[in-house]
């Protein structure tokens, strides 16, 4: 193995990505990714497209939305590409620094997707507990402020949780048993004191792991006791159906990462698991959203109406 040693910090040039190991079918699981990436990456495109050509979804609640698909195609980038690439080329060695930078990108985009999705339960948490209030209170540019102060403190953690590596030695292994440079994988592995790094990958996992849902479930809460305030239960499931795509999305991103978590003890149950609670979710959101939202859905109706009258009138001629 090549190192390149600075004083007593040892870094080795190449990172060796296990992959799946042995693993039966594992040919077929490859495709499934694929697939996963493609109809992530379309879905997604067509979500931002839809959002950003069409002045009547320019609300708040949109602008979160918009967010979080522009969050899904770039985790789904940083991620399934390689992975591809592991399959096809059987390519498992990936340099220290590109190591890092997939590392970092990963970690923003996820992140940037769960702190999305405490905004948008914020959103609606206000919607149905302080209708009166909303458009003064949650508007276009107090969104387009807290998006970019979460990217910004998003970025510079995730930039500091980076650097901190550069000043670990790996000397004993560059064997990273995951699909990809997972951080808490690699904090496993230095041979000197990495006491303040595990201290960041604590700080990191109460960020990204513990205060998102807390704040998500507290937001139901008063959603909850908003909802038992209205008299009527027709009055209370118009309320509750406009947080139905918002549950699903959250549903489909923490509960795979709970179940990966309680589950998969061997090395390749926790591969796939780990895999699929990262691809799953970037595929499912917009699918959720085109099938849940009416306003997206009746431009999309309008859009393929349009597309097919000229079609229609050709033929009737």
């Amino acid at each position: 193995m090549s190192f390149s040693q600075n004083i007593s910090i040892v870094h080795p040039e190449y990172f060796f990505i296990t992959g799946l190991t042995d693993a039966p079918y594992s040919t077929y699981f490859y495709i499934f990714i694929f697939i996963t990436y493609f109809i992530s990456v379309i879905g997604n495109l067509i979500v931002l497209l839809i959002i950003a050509l069409h002045r009547s979804l320019h609300s708040p609640m949109y602008i979160g939305v918009f967010n979080l698909a522009l969050a899904d195609i770039g985790e789904t980038n940083a991620l399934i590409p390689n992975m591809i690439k592991l399959f096809l080329f059987d390519s498992r060695y990936i340099s220290y620094n590109d190591c890092l930078a997939n590392m970092f990108f990963v970690n923003v985009f996820i992140i940037a997707q769960t702190y999305t999705l405490v905004v948008l339960a914020f959103d609606r948490f206000i919607a149905i507990c302080l209708p009166l209030r909303y458009n003064t209170i949650v508007n276009n540019k107090f969104m387009a402020i807290l998006f970019s102060v979460i990217w910004i403190f998003n970025t510079f953690m995730n930039t500091i949780s980076t650097s901190l590596i550069t000043r670990l030695s790996f000397c004993k292994s560059n064997v990273i048993e995951s699909w990809y440079c997972d951080y808490e994988r690699l904090m496993n592995m230095p041979c000197n004191d990495s006491t303040i790094h595990k201290i960041m990958v604590f700080i990191l996992e109460a960020f990204f792991l513990v205060a998102p849902p807390f704040i998500i479930l507290l937001s139901y809460v008063g959603i909850f006791f908003a909802l038992c305030k209205i008299t009527t239960w027709e009055g209370r499931f118009k309320a509750l159906k406009t947080c139905v795509s918002h549950l699903l999305v959250v549903g489909s991103f923490f509960l795979p990462i709970i179940s990966n978590i309680v589950t998969g003890y061997y090395p390749n149950a926790k591969i796939i698991g780990g895999t699929l609670s990262l691809t799953l979710p970037p595929m499912l959101n917009p699918i959720i959203y085109v099938l849940t939202t009416a306003k997206i859905k009746d431009l999309i109706r309008k859009m393929l109406n349009n597309r097919s009258a000229p079609i229609r009138l050709n033929v009737s001629k």
